[in-house]
């Protein structure tokens, strides 16, 4: 055996265990090359360009409640394939595979928490689940978040990251765009702010539901809000579109959303909106009591 096959260094093979996770993540916006614990510092905004990076549900906690507060109520109820649907591949296929990629069993995540020591519920979509598609199980934790801000006498803030309805479930999904208005409706009754924030993307039922129906609704920049895609529109109405219809900046122009702040501001943000409604709810009381005498 020749020498210098004996002391060939061997290239190391890449597996699970050896594998060296990316220090630096490329801007889709600028380009530009961010070190990691910098992009995760600045609230996963890009420093350069300002982009707001898609967030999962676990990093958008970390995000928007104060560090340590957040319980989470959800993970127990668990999605079905009641039609035995198949397309490419069966659901049940597609669901076990979102669920080992996201480690939770659908495109929700919630909980309670606190936001610059305001007590919260909040309810997280989760668009690397599946897009963050809108079935069964979404629906339901939603109205479970409702029902226990209500409940518990909390406000609930909501955010949106979704591509609409799941189409896997047919009309079980699009039945949850009803059941989650009316279990917000109870907020509502009892005088407790809902609050949505809307994050890239929130389309389909989702925006045509639950997500555009809080007392304050909230955008992060740049966001693409809207029900069906750009190009869906333009051959029904047979018009151009304006430049940017969809983006977050637009909809603040024209009515459908209240705020567009900056993700490294929404917890102040979110903090002074809902001290405001809570404080009025709570002197209204007084202001009734007053009146009367």
């Amino acid at each position: 055996m020749a020498l210098d096959r004996i002391f060939r260094r061997k290239r190391p093979q890449q597996t699970a265990e050896n594998d060296v996770p990316e220090l630096w993540t490329k801007c889709p916006a600028c380009k530009a090359s961010v070190y990691n614990k910098d992009l995760e510092a600045n609230c996963f905004v890009c420093p350069a360009c300002g982009h707001h990076h898609r967030l999962d549900a676990d990093a958008r906690v970390r995000v928007l409640l104060d560090e340590g507060s957040f319980r989470q109520l959800s993970g127990r109820v668990l999605p079905l394939d009641p039609l035995t649907f198949t397309d490419t591949e069966p659901y049940a296929e597609r669901l076990a595979r979102a669920q080992k990629k996201t480690g939770r069993p659908d495109a929700i995540l919630t909980g309670t928490g606190s936001i610059e020591g305001v007590e919260v519920t909040v309810a997280v979509m989760d668009f690397a689940f599946s897009g963050g598609s809108m079935g069964s199980v979404v629906g339901e934790e939603i109205a479970r978040a409702a029902e226990h801000a209500a409940g518990a006498g909390l406000p609930l803030v909501l955010v949106a990251a979704s591509g609409g309805a799941r189409m896997q479930e047919s009309a079980l999904s699009l039945m949850q765009m009803a059941k989650t208005t009316v279990a917000l409706e109870e907020l509502a009754r009892r005088g407790l702010p809902y609050v949505s924030v809307l994050t890239d993307p929130t389309t389909g039922g989702v925006t045509a539901s639950f997500a555009t129906i809080a007392d304050v609704i909230v955008a992060e920049p740049g966001a693409l809000i809207g029900f069906a895609g750009p190009r869906v529109i333009q051959q029904t109405i047979r018009q151009n579109l304006p430049e940017g219809f969809q983006r977050a900046e637009f909809l603040l122009e024209h009515g459908m959303v209240d705020l567009v702040t900056d993700r490294r501001e929404q917890r102040a943000t979110l903090a002074r909106l809902l001290g405001t409604f809570l404080g009025a709810r709570d002197a209204a009381p007084a202001l009734t009591s007053g009146a009367a005498r």
